[in-house]
């Protein structure tokens, strides 16, 4: 054989070979792609075929991903998925997947239909710009708000139902495409129609149960049915007179001052040039009062717009400085994770075997991205990320700022950990324990158990107030809020839950094991108590080095009892004399929050403890500080006031 067509034989081979590898490494790719993606989530099951919707054939990239009802708890890593190039559909649909979802998932290449309905999804949903998507459902999950949707341009199925959106999502009006919206069972505040897209392409609009302002004209009605707005607005959402919808009573029509027909008939015997003369002097009256007012009203603008510019000024720097501590933030765990702190490890006191990293958190929250942070009211720490570790341990990693149980900023290593252990054995069923720490350079981050039932701020004044409507069947998130507020509206619950802080107060203030030195909270308000699934409080956001006192913690201690008694909120020492001059009048119960005192059940007994507990704000908030009684005399009188099952935890 020529040396030719040898050499050609062996370039064939070569070829041959390569292409093989190539392909092998492709189909193992995806495999592998999906494994990660789904690494923290329990009970998956990897799929034969890779997709658990395409071709049987192994060598085939996912293009369907189908995982619905597979009872999956856990986080899913979104970006990994952003990394299969051919998946067209995706369907996690009917799981308990929790966490947020970062922008980066959204590029995948060839994404066309998206379900993700029935989970536990919860954050701001950002999408990234799209001209392939074609359907997206996050219904049923607790999505806070949702942006970007004005970059799918291809998108013809909407539905955001069941969420916990309080505003339109911007730009929807510019979705000319979409047949199908459902945006019911929110919060959403917006103008209908205008800020949805064109009517006459939907086929399907549900706008149910939201707090929509506007106009709904006959037609509307006609073509969506009634239940497409029931309960859709307040008293701002009207309905055209021609509607078959029904319709709010008018308000009711200032008193007439116009002089009655009976009193006018001798007005008739005038003559003509005098009404006309008279006429003209009324024009030119008017005339000068309109243009008087049109130039007062243009100065008053002036005026406003002035002040609303400066506002708006001192607002955005303020925003724009918050905005880049939290970027600063971030860009300081991410660079620390990158670097060779990647390896430093994670210590669970009550897991020691169980072998984590900083990369592990990184992996777990996004890169310690914004999709994953929790938004903070009321801490004192840095930012704070969601994560679900393995073994489906659902954590809160917080990034300490600034000095911290004994620990200055530039603390060593030795003297972080040793401050971190004494902090975690401060146990106590009415405190947030401290369940592990990680020590990457200077960056210091703590982990906390998280509480999926929020803080006491949200249940007081944000969750939406009244029983539950038996007969409206609008199901999910609507319900559940409305559930929650039944709970804390009644009166033994708010009874348990002020005992539990006060004894996990009276617990701190006893000190450090065998110190005798007293843990001051120096920032006791609700956005720091959190809920347990039992409703029982626990005190977070302890341990930061603090000039309080104990005393300096009964003080507030007495107004968050006066808040919780009163369901007021933004207390300040004026509206603490207030509250304390009705209670000396002994006038007490004309404070307490109507919804527990109204309760039906409530009875003379019941009113009784509750004007005791605003008795125990009084004396707490008492302007010396030696008139105060310790936490410990508060948690027993609490126990007097109302005696708790014997079940209820004790100091």
């Amino acid at each position: 054989m020529p040396l030719q067509s040898h050499l050609l034989l062996l370039l064939l081979l070569v070829a041959t070979s390569a292409a093989d590898s190539v392909s092998s490494s492709s189909c193992s790719g995806d495999a592998a792609v999906v494994a990660a993606a789904f690494r923290y989530v329990r009970n998956f099951r990897q799929p034969p075929d890779g997709g658990g919707g395409g071709s049987p054939a192994p060598c085939r990239p996912v293009r369907e991903l189908r995982l619905p009802s597979r009872n999956l708890t856990g986080a899913v890593a979104w970006a990994a998925l952003a990394n299969l190039s051919a998946l067209a559909v995706l369907d996690l649909s009917g799981n308990a997947l929790q966490g947020a979802i970062p922008g980066g998932f959204w590029r995948a290449p060839s994404l066309r239909r998206v379900d993700l309905s029935g989970n536990q999804l919860g954050g701001a949903l950002r999408v990234e710009p799209s001209a392939r998507l074609e359907s997206l459902n996050v219904s049923g999950n607790r999505f806070t708000g949702v942006a970007g949707v004005d970059g799918l341009a291809a998108l013809r199925v909407l539905d955001v139902s069941s969420n916990r959106i309080r505003a339109v999502p911007q730009g929807l009006r510019r979705l000319a495409q979409v047949t199908r919206l459902d945006l019911s069972r929110n919060a959403m505040q917006g103008r209908f129609p205008s800020d949805l897209p064109p009517l006459g392409a939907i086929r399907f609009l549900n706008v149910s149960c939201n707090n929509f302002s506007g106009v709904v004209d006959a037609d509307a009605v006609e073509k969506f049915g009634r239940s497409a707005f029931a309960h859709a607005g307040n008293a701002s959402l009207v309905f055209s007179e021609n509607s078959t919808a029904p319709r709010r009573s008018p308000p009711p029509s200032p008193p007439s001052h116009l002089p009655h027909k009976s009193s006018s008939r001798k007005n008739d015997t005038r003559t003509a040039p005098a009404r006309r003369t008279r006429k003209r002097k009324h024009l030119s009256v008017v005339t000068v009062a309109v243009v008087c007012g049109v130039v007062s009203v243009a100065m008053l603008l002036c005026l406003v717009g002035c002040v609303a510019c400066g506002v708006l000024r001192c607002r955005q720097k303020r925003g724009k400085e918050a905005e880049k501590k939290e970027e600063d933030e971030e860009e300081v765990v991410a660079v620390a994770a990158a670097k060779g702190a990647s390896a430093s490890p994670v210590v669970l006191f009550e897991r020691p075997l169980m072998e984590l990293t900083l990369a592990d958190l990184a992996a777990a929250t996004s890169g310690f991205g914004r999709e994953s942070q929790l938004a903070e009211r009321g801490g004192r720490s840095g930012a704070a990320y969601r994560a679900v570790l393995p073994g489906d341990l659902h954590v809160v990693v917080r990034v300490v700022d600034g000095a911290m149980a004994g620990v200055a900023e530039d603390g060593d290593t030795t003297a972080a950990a040793s401050a971190f252990r004494e902090l975690a054995r401060l146990r106590h069923p009415n405190i947030l324990p401290l369940l592990g720490y990680c020590i990457a350079g200077k960056e210091k981050l703590l982990l906390y158990e998280y509480m999926e039932k929020g803080d006491l701020h949200r249940w007081l004044h944000e969750l939406p107030a009244g029983q539950p409507d038996m007969d409206d069947n609008t199901g999910g998130d609507i319900w559940e809020a409305a559930e929650d507020k039944r709970s804390i509206s009644d009166w033994s619950t708010r009874h348990r839950i002020a005992l539990g802080i006060a004894r996990g107060l009276a617990f701190l203030h006893q000190g450090w094991a065998g110190s005798g030195r007293p843990v001051v909270h120096g920032h006791l308000v609700p956005t720091n108590i959190l809920l347990g699934e039992d409703l029982e409080p626990r005190i977070a956001d302890f341990g930061h080095p603090s000039d309080a006192t104990p005393e300096d913690d009964v003080y507030s201690f007495g107004v968050l009892m006066l808040e919780l008694m009163t369901g007021q909120a933004g207390w300040d020492e004026a509206s603490v004399s207030w509250a304390r001059g009705i209670i000396r009048d002994q006038k007490g119960l004309d404070i307490v929050d109507p919804r527990i005192r109204d309760e039906a059940a409530i009875g003379p007994e019941g009113e009784r403890e509750m004007v005791e507990c605003l008795r125990v704000g009084y004396l707490c908030t008492a302007q010396s500080p030696d008139k105060r009684p310790t936490m410990q005399q508060v948690v027993g009188v609490l126990k007097d006031i109302r005696v708790a099952p014997a079940s209820s935890s004790s100091t």
